[in-house]
């Protein structure tokens, strides 16, 4: 058996597909960005045969990269960005563009399901209290909006069953996607308790079928093997959500294991044993039954830094460019300036959603004619990690925490993933794993081909770590004045942000 395994994790931002030997060492990548569109306000959509397209051709790049022939392949595995919708018609075709978890149009909706009481059954019967993104949310707008989508739609899938399909031409989920909004968090299987609490009763017979996460769920097909180079009859697994798939990638797989996501969302996660409903976070299927993955997340995290890169510093991206280096490299340097100085400068980063309600806004507060760049950089980087800090510490008042780990974009700076650690007050760790979600994605499919015996045996094989953040006495008192000041000011502009929308 060949040692080679591949992991496609298709995010918000880049599908990016993966080529691991069986000690998870990446020796193949290939990555495409993602295109978003937004025809109206609130709506964040792409193109479904685009992305697969560019799958297809970062799989191609990936074989490449490594060196080596479809063949030498024993195994596909899928992680996906989760929540969304992705609606297929009897041939199998899109129905219209795919629906990311960024969108925000179903929030009319969210607003009378809390109204009526709805939410709150949804948290009783599935673990979580329903959000903008949420299938239920926006399939249940699609009803109202458009109808005719509705009808013609056979299949609702998530981003990576789409591109599943393509690969194996099998309709299918697996139980981590699967409990975002249709399942029944005591049985980890779908509920028929749901459709009819969402008024969603016709649904019932176009979810698909629940596949485990390690299993097989088809094999590639002759068409797909010829479109990205991998061989006909490879095994697929049924894969996973990208955030269970980036803590099987980071080793985070037993209870009380915290993985933080610093990507385009703050993910914050832990996984448990039992069951624990609460509004501040989601009690969702973990990659092994009789296993949850309790999380607390918004759409607030390290894209804030990219936004104000690219969107405000034009020429250090340019330059960047013509140098052929990274246009973030200017971002260390003139925070490191003024880092050791009392927090005077604060940022809300909630440019794409937030955990205080629809209506509020990312923005800098304090600053002052005298304040640099590197105050406001500073600000940013501090306001994402209190945005997490937030979410973690309504984790950790119920659930013992036994290892925390950080990974996506936030942890390849370690002077970022230090004011992770100096701000929470926990030793944090960052792993080898640069691409965790794919290397999760790839360790599922070796269980389900055999390369690996068990999650455990995986883990012990491929985990290696990169840094450990200790947290500083000094700045962690300094942090904690400043995330006293950040709270204080979101709560003083809650009646406000309805104004600004």
């Amino acid at each position: 058996m060949s040692p080679y395994l591949l992991g496609i994790d298709s995010g918000l931002t880049v599908t990016k597909a993966v080529i691991f030997d069986e000690e998870g060492r990446e020796k193949g990548k290939g990555a495409v960005n993602n295109v978003h569109n937004s025809p109206h306000p609130r709506w964040v959509e792409q193109d479904m045969d685009r992305l697969w397209e560019g799958c297809r051709r970062a799989i191609h790049a990936a074989l490449k990269g490594a060196g080596i022939e479809g063949s030498e392949v024993s195994g596909v595995g899928l992680a996906g960005h989760g929540d969304g919708v992705y609606l297929v018609d009897e041939a199998g075709k899109p129905v219209r563009p795919g629906i990311l978890s960024l969108d925000s149009r179903g929030h009319e909706v969210l607003a009378r399901w809390e109204a009526s009481g709805v939410s709150d059954g949804a948290l009783e019967f599935n673990g979580q209290k329903p959000f903008a993104a949420l299938p239920a949310t926006l399939l249940a707008w699609i009803k109202e909006n458009e109808p005719d989508s509705l009808a013609r739609t056979r299949w609702v899938l998530y981003v990576k069953d789409w591109l599943r399909y393509k690969l194996t031409g099998e309709y299918a989920t697996d139980p981590t996607e699967a409990s975002s909004g249709f399942t029944d968090v005591e049985t980890q299987d779908y509920s028929d308790e749901a459709f009819p609490l969402y008024g969603l009763e016709e649904l019932r017979g176009k979810m698909p079928p629940i596949v485990g996460c390690m299993e097989t769920a088809g094999e590639v097909t002759r068409a797909a093997a010829e479109a990205t180079g991998l061989a006909p009859g490879t095994p697929v697994v049924a894969g996973a959500h990208d955030v269970d798939a980036s803590a099987v990638g980071t080793g985070g797989i037993e209870p009380g294991n915290l993985t933080m996501v610093a990507g385009t969302w703050s993910i914050n996660e832990v996984v448990s044993d039992g069951i624990t409903r609460d509004e501040n976070w989601a009690c969702r299927n973990f990659v092994v039954p009789g296993r949850w993955m309790n999380m607390s997340a918004s759409p607030a995290s390290a894209t804030n830094l990219e936004w104000f890169v690219q969107r405000l510093n034009p020429l250090e991206v340019e330059r960047a460019e013509e140098r052929g280096g990274s246009p973030f490299d200017f971002v260390n340097q003139e925070v490191e300036e003024v880092l050791g100085e009392a927090s005077r400068v604060f940022y809300h980063p909630f440019l794409y959603g937030s955990p205080y309600g629809d209506a509020a806004t990312a923005g800098f507060f304090g600053l002052r004619g005298w304040h640099k760049r590197g105050h406001v950089l500073k600000a940013l980087l501090e306001g994402t990690v209190f945005n997490h800090k937030g979410h973690v510490d309504a984790l950790r008042s119920t659930f013992q925490l036994t290892q925390v780990r950080l990974t996506g974009g936030g942890s390849r700076s370690e002077l970022w993933s230090q004011i992770f650690a100096d701000a929470m007050n926990l030793t944090v760790e960052v792993t080898e794993a640069s691409e965790a979600g794919a290397l999760g994605a790839a360790i599922l499919a070796g269980i389900g081909s055999g390369v690996y015996g068990s999650l455990e045996d995986a883990r012990d094989k491929t985990l290696r770590l990169l840094r450990t953040h200790e947290p500083n006495p000094e700045s962690h008192d300094r942090l904690a004045e400043a995330y006293d000041t950040y709270t204080a000011l979101a709560e003083a502009l809650e009646p406000v942000w309805p104004r600004l929308g």
